[in-house]
């Protein structure tokens, strides 16, 4: 069994990434509920602990705590912002309120490198994110580095083996936060960086069959990168065990539904059932406008599909189990994970749990990887390049790229649009380095002139951005002149859109998609 690193998940959005940096490391993460009994980490062996950040402040009132027995364990453990925090607190030191907090930028001064700073400049760039700092050390420890508004900015016990630090190592802003992490994983832990995707692809396969067993699944099939590689999987373990049912909902993009039946069917000898419910789907959206009421009624509408495809499927096989391409970006923004107190985003149908009266149990795969892990695990499972890098696009499909109540005409000119966008793209050589480029249709009519004539029809906008992870994004700097051209097809060859506009909002404050 490969060296583990367990992250107690104090419900901050930065856990996941803890893990993903972790195993970019080629360490394997797991991520636990923060208050994991102690005798539970021992028996899985850990060779250390990470304590991740969270939206609480020690000082509140029931504010989460781990087992205490963490700290008798023989193992080295590192807090992280809260983490740090929460060590010292426990341990004896003392945490005050701050009258100068640390958002964004700032300077670690590092005094005493130690192993947690070996080999590394002693002034580095750090990203911090806290109101509350460390004022008293507890017993045996030493201050190591400082930032400008936080004298305990790093602390150690040597003897022991713990650690805590103030700044965020895990995001990208931190300089040289990887190599931090890895000093903390190899130098102190004594991790061997032996995991891999290839590993890790060998436990799922025997984790979905030791779950599965001889029983039968059934998989929503999308065509996008997530459900495509979580098919993959669950088929390379368990075969024609596996049933996918992709749903016409109405929502999809141009010619999607032959494409996705084709290429899987075709091409992956995969079983594969069409559920066409397109009218069903929009006269249940008829005249609904709220964002998160359009992401209900979708989400429960396709639960009640595949309620029916279970109904029909049992009379022919044991189904007990949904498969779902569910990633950590769509468990941190919908739920707290293992009942963490992390903030609601937005909800996505696929996380949360079923109905009692599907009789499933759910199969989630990919639940503990990013994108770009899924990407990585797909091409290593063999499949193509129009698969693997296809963009994400969101469960409930162009519902929540239409603004206001959703119309199968307003559809249809968003459908050729985006479309567009996608042809120039390729053209462009730019779809495959982008995260994300696709249309939302406005619902704001303008005034235009086309052939001397006036129009007044409706607004598209481009959304393109880069990311790493769906975290955080960027809108990207594509060259005018394919913007240009983007423009042009879409107004004279769309009928219905006589104005395009470019969205050019990062994440945060925005969302990658609108609603």
């Amino acid at each position: 069994m490969a060296d583990t690193i367990a992250v107690l998940d104090f419900g901050s959005q930065y856990t996941q990434v803890i893990a993903r940096r972790i195993r970019e490391l080629k360490v394997l993460s797991k991520i636990y509920p923060y208050n994991t009994k102690a005798n539970v980490l021992k028996k899985n062996r850990v060779k250390g602990i990470i304590l991740s950040g969270g939206p609480s402040s020690v000082l509140s009132k029931g504010a989460p705590k781990p087992d205490k027995k963490i700290f008798d364990m023989g193992v080295p453990v590192l807090g992280i912002c809260y983490g740090e925090q929460l060590l010292a607190h426990m341990l004896g030191g003392k945490v005050s309120k701050s009258t100068e907090r640390e958002f964004g930028h700032g300077t670690l001064n590092i005094a005493k490198k130690g192993k947690l700073f070996s080999s590394l400049p002693k002034k580095l760039s750090v990203w911090n994110s806290h109101g509350d700092r460390l004022t008293k050390l507890p017993k045996g420890f030493e201050a190591i580095a400082s930032t400008e508004n936080s004298p305990y900015a790093t602390i150690q016990n040597v003897e022991k083996d713990f650690y805590g630090i103030q700044f965020h190592p895990e995001v990208a802003h931190s300089e040289k936060g990887l190599e931090v992490l890895q000093n903390f994983l190899v130098k102190i832990c004594g991790a061997k960086p032996e995991w891999s995707m290839s590993s890790y692809i060998k436990q799922s396969v025997y984790a979905i069959r030791e779950q599965v067993g001889d029983k039968r699944v059934i998989l929503g099939l999308s065509g996008g990168v997530d459900s495509s590689v979580a098919a993959a999987l669950i088929h390379k373990a368990i075969g024609r065990q596996l049933t996918c049912v992709f749903v016409d909902n109405g929502l999809l993009r141009l010619n999607e539904r032959e494409n996705v039946k084709q290429l899987y069917q075709d091409h992956f000898d995969l079983d594969v059932r069409v559920a066409a419910k397109a009218n069903l789907f929009l006269s249940r959206l008829k005249g609904v406008s709220d964002p998160e009421r359009k992401r209900k009624i979708i989400g429960n509408t396709f639960v009640e599909v595949f309620d029916e495809a279970v109904t029909r499927l049992k009379t022919k096989g044991d189904y007990q189990f949904l498969a779902q391409g569910t990633l950590y970006p769509d468990v941190i923004e919908s739920v707290a994970i293992d009942g963490n107190p992390a903030a609601l985003i937005k909800s996505h149908h696929n996380v949360g749990g079923l109905p009692k009266k599907m009789q499933l149990k759910l199969l989630e795969p990919l639940r503990e990887l990013f994108k770009d892990e899924v990407r990585e695990l797909g091409s290593q499972l063999g499949l193509p390049k129009e698969v693997v890098w296809r963009q994400p696009f969101p469960g409930p499909g162009l519902g929540v790229r239409v603004m206001g109540s959703i119309r199968k005409k307003d559809l249809d000119v968003l459908r050729k649009a985006d479309a567009i966008l996608h042809e120039e793209m390729m053209a462009a050589d730019l779809y495959y380095s982008v995260w994300q480029s696709f249309c939302v249709f406005l619902p704001v009519k303008t005034v235009g002139v086309m052939g001397d004539e006036r129009t007044y029809e409706n607004v598209v906008a481009l959304r393109i951005v880069e990311s790493v992870d769906a975290m955080t994004a960027d809108w990207s700097r594509i060259p005018y002149d394919v913007l240009r051209t983007v423009s042009n097809r879409i107004i004279n060859e769309v009928s219905g859109c006589n104005r395009v506009v470019l969205d050019i909002s990062s994440k945060p404050p925005s969302t990658i998609e609108w609603e």
